[in-house]
């Protein structure tokens, strides 16, 4: 498939800033490789094109976070955009092998400045990222591990097909669910299990996402637990 075609694939914000003239080149990516590395200097942007990739931190003390899972179309590496340059504060790693846009921070900056719709579009999307970011803080903050880990999984198939009520998410380990949002892999076991017993969601090689139905955990209260099976671990 020829860079064109690929460009093709984007839509909204993102087809835009990908068509504006900047110096940038593709860059490929096999499945576990990163993009950057937190605490590597930020100096450019990247917007991906085909295939997800991870964002995770690493603590002070070692202790690793997933934070978001990027999907074609998004924009990452923005911080290199600061009025002094930063260092990177994650690391970015393809799940599945990942086509991206690498545009350098000098090269954006320009075309921000000459193009009151570029400056526009991709504020836009800085904004919409802001938007998300507090979700996902009032989602910790407020809801049980069992809502956070529906959310996420509704997250992940939100760029289902117009009227697609079951949708198979990109392939994903308990282990990434868990730091998501914030508990253990037995835990997220024990609940993937009460999902699909509950026909929420089936296992077919994938998960597959009954959305309709998974949307209601949010809203509301599922039966309630077993006291003796239910893991210790993150309050129900």
């Amino acid at each position: 498939m020829s860079m064109s075609d690929k460009e093709n694939k984007l839509t909204g914000p993102a087809a835009f800033l990908s068509s504006v003239g900047l110096g940038r080149r593709i860059v490929e990516l096999k499945p576990e490789q990163c993009f950057f590395t937190q605490g590597n200097p930020a100096d450019s942007v990247f917007c991906l094109k085909e295939g997800r990739a991870r964002v995770t931190v690493v603590s002070p003390s070692g202790r690793q976070a997933t934070i978001a899972l990027l999907s074609p179309g998004d924009f990452f590496g923005e911080e290199s955009l600061a009025k002094t340059p930063e260092l990177r504060v994650a690391t970015v790693t393809a799940m599945n092998t990942c086509t991206a846009i690498k545009i350098r921070r000098e090269e954006m900056i320009g075309a921000m400045h000459r193009d009151p719709d570029c400056c526009e579009q991709f504020l836009s999307l800085l904004v919409a990222r802001k938007m998300r970011t507090q979700e996902d803080l009032v989602d910790q903050l407020f809801n049980t591990c069992e809502k956070r880990l529906a959310r996420a999984l509704l997250l992940m198939a939100e760029f289902a097909r117009p009227g697609e009520s079951r949708t198979l998410i990109p392939p994903v380990t308990q282990e990434t669910l868990a730091e998501m949002i914030g508990t253990t892999r037995s835990r997220v076991s024990f609940f993937m299990n009460r999902f699909r017993s509950l026909g929420l969601i089936e296992y077919k090689g994938r998960i597959q996402v009954h959305q309709p139905r998974l949307k209601e955990v949010l809203l509301g209260p599922l039966p309630k637990y077993n006291a003796e099976t239910s893991p210790v671990g993150c309050a129900p």
